[in-house]
């Protein structure tokens, strides 16, 4: 009944729904390590919003080189913990990143260097704040930073990839992407190798800055996509099931039906009949 199925054109058939199947398994796959990825970070950013302020260096290793240059990044399991830490801020090189969006408004994120005792930094993105008037990309007036000793407590935030250029504007530096590489090649000492989101800091940082804003992953769209390339799966196989069992019924003549007899067609019988 089903011997079509050994026949070039239905093994091809059969080899193309498998090499499909197979390709959108993988895709499910792919897409549930994406979200079991997505996950581990909003555990993480939920983790560091309740636990207590660690040091700075339980989450960094101190850069070694020489000024201008950067530490190693924070490991992967200290993103977005709390950290402490005490130094002096730099004003003359303060860093604004611009294209920034807070409650659906353009403005700027303002980093400043701190300065440790050890003659390190730690750039401190210390809030949003708007542009100037005339536009998105007016530079902002920014409020000063406190003098003398200053203590941050923040959650640690990864160098963003894709940082562009640097440009030096009114005594300020500018730029798209907090790249803290390239920003270190700018500043007179070394730097670590991430930065921080300031949550608190003494003496009080100045009320116009805006608290930058934590948004989580969305994991369940990549959950979604894992239930749609695994269902497509199971499609394409039951598709190639039901179109095998079909092709065998007709060719058995199951299900078919013979057309009724047309009595009225007959030619009539004869007389001598």
């Amino acid at each position: 009944m089903y011997r079509f199925l050994l026949s070039p054109r239905w093994l091809g058939a059969l080899a193309l729904t498998l090499v499909a199947s197979a390709v959108m398994v993988w895709l499910g796959n792919w897409q549930l390590d994406r979200y079991q990825g997505r996950t581990e970070i909003n555990e993480q950013i939920d983790a560091g919003q309740r636990m207590a302020p660690t040091p700075l260096t339980d989450a960094f290793r101190a850069p070694t080189g020489g000024p201008g240059t950067a530490g190693p990044p924070p490991a992967k399991d200290k993103v977005w913990t709390r950290v402490t830490v005490t130094g002096r801020y730099d004003p003359s090189n303060t860093v604004l990143v611009r294209g920034r969006t807070v409650d659906s408004r353009v403005g700027f994120e303002v980093l400043t260097p701190l300065v440790l005792a050890d003659g390190t930094a730690l750039l401190v993105d210390r809030g949003w704040i708007p542009p100037a008037p005339g536009g998105a990309t007016a530079q902002p007036s920014v409020p000063a930073a406190p003098g003398g000793d200053v203590t941050v407590v923040g959650r640690v935030h990864e160098t963003e990839s894709g940082a562009g250029a640097v440009d030096r504007r009114d005594g300020m530096l500018e730029t798209r992407r907090v790249g803290v590489s390239r920003l270190a090649r700018e500043l007179p000492y070394p730097v670590y190798g991430g930065y921080v989101l300031l949550d608190e800091q003494t003496p009080a940082a100045d009320p116009l800055f805006k608290a930058v804003p934590v948004g989580h992953t969305n994991n369940w769209q990549n959950f979604g996509y894992v239930v749609q390339w695994w269902l497509f799966a199971v499609m394409a196989l039951f598709g190639y099931g039901w179109v095998a069992r079909r092709e065998a019924r007709r060719a058995a003549g199951i299900g078919t039906t013979t057309a009724p007899l047309d009595r009225a067609a007959e030619p009539a019988p004869s007389a001598s009949a």
